[in-house]
């Protein structure tokens, strides 16, 4: 019989946050259900940083943040098996090639499906690019590169930093369309931070 994989849950819990300069989050709380919450606040606000704490690149001074019942601070490589935060920035790895940062990511999450993966870099046209070194690549590209990821990887908790910003019409058009898929909707959590409109299915926005 086949076990059914548990509706998946974000609880962020009496969470506290500081920079050296200012405090982010002093007894922060909020749920965030399967589907896809929009994330909204003014610069400054802390929404970059909360999808940070949720991904596990950063860690909270208080509080707990849990996937159903994964402790991130109590399980972390078990909660970082099931997120995936997609910033957009260059990774700070300039020795490796696309093919080489994309192995990675297989080794790290080891259900992907690897022709997923390739149909999603087709998609984003970042096929040609597997042989470059991460350096060469421009901003747009290693959004690309993370967002091709983002939709092949087998998570449950996916966390999306301005997802649509800087990407052409092309891109636009296939990552909405790939994100409002109802069966991605039912299985994966996804927290995304945008200061447009989404224009995908929404289950939930939260202002901060």
């Amino acid at each position: 019989m086949e076990l059914t994989a548990p509706t998946p849950m974000l609880h962020v819990e009496q969470l506290d946050f500081h920079f050296a300069t200012h405090s982010v989050f002093q007894c922060f709380n909020q749920q965030f259900g399967p589907g896809i919450t929009w994330l909204r606040g003014a610069n400054g606000a802390g929404k970059t940083t909360l999808l940070k704490l949720a991904g596990g690149a950063l860690l909270p001074a208080r509080g707990a943040i849990r996937l159903n019942d994964i402790d991130s601070g109590a399980m972390p490589l078990a909660y970082r098996a099931l997120a995936f935060y997609c910033g957009g920035d260059a990774p700070a790895l300039p020795w490796l090639q696309v093919h080489e940062f994309l192995d990675l990511h297989l080794a790290l999450y080891p259900g992907t499906d690897q022709a997923m993966l390739n149909a999603e870099l087709g998609a984003f046209a970042m096929t040609s690019t597997l042989q470059q070194s991460i350096t060469a690549l421009s901003l747009g590209q290693h959004k690309k590169l993370q967002l091709a990821l983002a939709l092949a990887l087998p998570v449950r908790l996916l966390l999306i930093d301005e997802p649509f910003n800087g990407l052409d019409a092309a891109a636009m058009a296939h990552l909405r369309a790939r994100l409002a898929e109802p069966a991605r909707l039912a299985r994966q959590c996804i927290v995304l931070t945008s200061h447009l409109a989404p224009d995908v299915p929404l289950a939930a926005t939260v202002q901060l």
